[in-house]
């Protein structure tokens, strides 16, 4: 019986393996060849446009206002998540399985191109890099690194999904909502492997009742991730 679980359980894994991977595809194609942000005259229109990010006599960073702030806003989150899944890959927990190992370095190149599409694309409005805080997270305990993936992960469909509403441009629509169903790929395996064999990939703490994932205002998505940036992150100009 002991056998059957673990050869079900690496099933499982291998079966995430495969949605990643296919996924990993979608990404590179669509942020290393297939999105040129000169495609979405992003880059020129982002970089020139107002209400770009500023730093705050106290260090504190402004995302800034209008479409420009919601990007900042995202290219934040991206910073945090891949910053955290590069300390994971570089320092693995232990026992770390090759396919774990596989999966959580496809989320690192995941985040990797969305933060670095972010900052190439806001140009000069873009905020700095951020400080990031991880002395809460166990990176040697699997425990420890997948709940605080979750939680970046659970933070970050509900951020696209609560700022997406607040973004004028199409273009802008558009590119959020094709992250934002990368990052809940992400949500789903990372639950997937604290829980297998459970509903737990779509829970009824994330997705609600109408069979959506929940959103959450910009307000309430800074103060979640508060605790994991060490640079003070402000935006009084979003809604």
């Amino acid at each position: 019986m002991q056998d059957y679980h673990q050869q079900s359980s690496q099933e499982s894994v291998s079966e995430r393996r495969k949605f990643l991977k296919f996924s990993s595809a979608a990404v590179v194609g669509m942020f290393a060849a297939g999105l040129d942000i000169s495609d979405l005259s992003l880059g020129d229109a982002l970089a020139a446009a107002p209400g770009g990010a500023r730093m705050a006599a106290d260090g504190s960073v402004e995302l800034g206002m209008g479409d420009t702030g919601i990007l900042n806003y995202a290219y934040a989150l991206e910073q945090l998540e891949a910053a955290f899944y590069t300390q994971v890959t570089r320092t693995p927990y232990r026992r770390m399985s090759s396919a774990e190992r596989h999966i959580l370095s496809d989320i690192r190149d995941h985040e990797i191109a969305h933060r670095d599409f972010f900052r190439a694309a806001l140009g000069r409005n873009a905020i700095p890099s951020l400080t990031v805080d991880f002395s809460k997270v166990d990176f040697g305990s699997r425990e420890s690194v997948l709940t605080t993936a979750r939680t970046f992960e659970d933070l970050g469909v509900a951020a696209y999904n609560g700022g997406g509403q607040y973004l004028k441009k199409p273009e802008y629509l558009l590119l959020a909502g094709k992250i934002v169903s990368v990052e809940a790929r992400h949500a789903a395996t990372i639950r997937d492997l604290i829980a297998p064999f459970s509903s737990a990939f779509a829970g009824d703490d994330v997705v609600g009742i109408g069979g959506l994932d929940e959103a959450k205002s910009p307000s309430e998505v800074l103060s979640a991730a508060k605790p994991f940036i060490r640079t003070p992150v402000t935006a009084p100009q979003l809604s």
